[in-house]
């Protein structure tokens, strides 16, 4: 199966749907998949459901098509550092799930292995509980969540050898694999695309029987806040 291919727009041109749901890795602008997003924004497709940590910033990540009106809702876990965002969740133009960090990361990682729902005590006794089956287990009350299974992953990785086992660096890891677990097909883009057998199988992050497509290209790489030391 043919897996690379040249670029962002033709990896998802026949995937990208009105109304999809897609799982986007990234924390901030940290390993975010900025080309296929860009990508997707090129498209136009509207009406998309995002489950991502959080929306980028105003003019990068999903922020993008925040701005474009591409976006109808958000499964995210944090909401700041972007004011289109605020603006269109606080005129009620944009849904939000609000979800846990640890719990959204679980949803996805629950959905890529075929869980359907889990229970968890995080959000127990918060407006995160409402509407959902509570349970008590060993005296200690948890709720029920739901596993994320995503019409489309995109995700970015450092490397990747051309069957799409991929290797993240460092921190940039973050929601990445989770996100590309739970995604019905997977689109990752890369920074350098190997030959098989190149990555040491140990330190491989995510195995390539989860990726259908890859893309290689270059990332801005920003920094979403820099502080620097007085000379």
């Amino acid at each position: 199966m043919k897996k690379i291919y040249d670029n962002a727009s033709n990896a998802l041109n026949d995937i990208l749907q009105d109304g999809m749901m897609i799982a986007a890795g990234g924390f901030g602008l940290c390993g975010i998949p900025e080309l296929l997003l860009q990508a997707i924004r090129d498209n136009g497709a509207k009406n998309l459901i995002f489950a991502s940590n959080n929306a980028g910033v105003d003019d990068f990540g999903i922020g993008l098509l925040l701005q474009t009106r591409q976006v109808s809702k958000m499964i995210s876990s944090y909401v700041g550092e972007n004011a289109e965002f605020m603006r269109q969740y606080l005129s009620g133009e944009l849904e939000l799930e609000f979800t846990p960090q640890g719990t959204l990361a679980e949803r996805m990682r629950a959905g890529g292995c075929g869980i359907p729902g889990f229970y968890t005590r995080t959000g127990v006794g918060t407006m995160i509980a409402e509407g959902k089956e509570h349970k008590e287990f060993d005296g200690e009350t948890y709720i029920l969540e739901r596993g994320i299974v995503a019409d489309l992953s995109i995700v970015k990785a450092w490397k990747a050898d051309t069957t799409g086992n991929a290797v993240f660096r460092k921190t940039a890891r973050n929601f990445n694999p989770p996100a590309a677990m739970c995604g019905k097909v997977c689109v990752m883009e890369v920074e350098e695309i190997v030959e098989p057998g190149t990555l040491e199988a140990d330190k491989i992050h995510l195995p390539g029987i989860y990726v259908h497509r890859l893309i290689q290209g270059n990332h801005e790489k920003r920094i979403e806040q820099r502080t620097i030391r007085a000379a």
